[in-house]
């Protein structure tokens, strides 16, 4: 058991949905919680109920030169990073075909290589001060080859196999803990701002989503999933839930299932385009 209460937990993409989320039930608990993101208002109105501990630390997360500075402006607040939350991320909603390469270099570059650089960047800071605890959100399109979404899919798997990777060389050498997170459905403005096959923000949500689970019920199990050290956290329910255990217990079955799947979600998105 990791008790939170006075760590400093780094949480990115925390403007808005799990991301805000996260800062209010860790700062319950008593952490010092710094904040990034794109939008300093945002960020502002995230910190304000949750008191004076906190730290608002804007920056676009894959601006590669400026990563070195927003480390050390993180450091140097409280002295250490003890819990680095990868939370900033964009999602898509496109078939391949339709997809422009320079979607899939934008969506690798936010959803993979910025958590992985971000998290490289204090890795060395974080064995010397003896260990930390690295919280990676990915997906169930992370385990999940999931349609419309290619790109993110790749990305989000990419996020699980390095964070895997990078478990086994730390965990026991320098008490390195790992927790991969994969949400489902989770009522936020993911689809909204999912990336179209243009590049374009998608504008519109979708009903699954906006049935989908609270954000704050999401981040109190991510906040449990890291007080019990678990590696692997799979918040998702139902369908999301059985396909992403499918996938490694009855591998056939499961391709049959998102196969057939694909061909629905594939007819009404070329409906809904005409």
């Amino acid at each position: 058991m990791t008790a939170v209460q006075d760590k400093v937990v780094w949480i990115t993409g925390a403007s808005s949905g799990i991301g805000a989320a996260l800062a209010e039930v860790f700062a319950e608990q008593g952490a010092h919680v710094i904040l990034s993101g794109r939008r300093v208002e945002a960020l502002e109105e995230v910190a304000r109920p949750l008191g004076g501990d906190t730290c608002i630390l804007p920056f676009e997360v894959t601006d590669y030169a400026q990563l070195p500075d927003a480390v050390d402006q993180a450091w140097q607040w409280r002295g250490r990073v003890d819990i680095l939350i990868n939370n900033a991320g964009v999602s898509q909603r496109s078939l391949a075909i339709d997809t422009q390469p320079e979607v899939y270099r934008d969506l690798l570059d936010i959803d993979l290589l910025a958590p992985i650089w971000l998290t490289q960047l204090q890795l060395k800071r974080m064995i010397e001060a003896g260990g930390a605890h690295i919280v990676a959100i990915s997906s169930v399109a992370g385990r999940i080859g999931a349609p419309l979404r290619t790109a993110y899919c790749a990305a989000k798997h990419g996020l699980i196999g390095y964070m895997d990777a990078l478990r086994s060389e730390t965990e026991k050498l320098h008490n390195m803990r790992i927790t991969n997170v994969l949400p489902g459905s989770v009522a936020t403005n993911v689809s909204r701002n999912a990336l179209t096959g243009d590049g374009t923000s998608r504008g519109q949500s979708d009903a699954v989503i906006d049935a989908g689970d609270d954000p704050s019920d999401c981040a109190r199990a991510i906040l449990n999933a890291v007080l019990a050290n678990e590696r692997e956290l799979i918040f998702a329910k139902d369908s999301e839930l059985a396909l992403s255990q499918l996938r490694h217990q009855d591998p056939d079955t499961f391709f049959d299932a998102i196969a057939d799947y694909g061909v629905q979600i594939a007819q009404e998105y070329a409906a809904d385009s005409n």
